[in-house]
């Protein structure tokens, strides 16, 4: 009963990804989109990153939009959250986000270790936190383990009045510049 319980559920979660999408059969389901990210309760050491640490969060934040199209806003989230296929999940999983360069060394590319759960989903989410974050173009996130690709997504940041809809939805309308 429960396995039927449980395949019912995965059925019933389809792998909602773009066109320009890649999803492996390890990634049961995937979402991506625009947070409002919760408060931090901590940071983890995360040192191929240009900040260095990694927000943690108790809250899974629902996404405010489906699109993939974000506000250069400080404050404003935008990622993914995915289930592996096996109900064990992955650990160790390296997530990888390509984006046009910042920062006083011009990084391209920002890498952590995360993992995705198979019960519960798994959120991975980047957050504007700094001025010199705010590069607008294509920013590219992949989750790969032992080689393999398990996803890759890409998210065009824009300027904020070109997502109105989106610039404001976070209630950071004190720091739009």
């Amino acid at each position: 009963m429960r396995l039927t319980l449980f395949i019912s559920i995965l059925l019933a979660t389809p792998v909602c990804a773009a066109p320009d999408t890649f999803v492996s059969p390890a990634i049961g389901a995937l979402e991506s989109g625009v947070i409002c990210p919760p408060p931090s309760v901590g940071d983890a050491p995360a040192p191929g990153t240009v900040a260095g640490v990694t927000h943690l969060v108790n809250e899974d934040p629902p996404f405010v939009s489906m699109s993939r199209r974000v506000p250069a806003v400080l404050g404003i989230g935008f990622g993914v959250k995915t289930l592996t296929a096996d109900i064990l999940g992955l650990s160790e999983v390296t997530m990888t986000v390509t984006h046009p360069p910042m920062g006083k060394d011009g990084a391209t590319q920002q890498s952590f270790l995360t993992r995705i759960d198979g019960g519960t989903p798994s959120l991975t989410f980047y957050q504007f936190d700094f001025a010199y974050e705010l590069v607008q173009g294509t920013w590219e996130m992949e989750a790969v383990k032992n080689g393999e690709v398990l996803y890759r997504t890409t998210f065009d940041v824009v300027a904020p009045k070109d997502a109105p809809e989106l610039a404001r939805i976070c209630g950071f309308e004190e720091l739009l510049s």
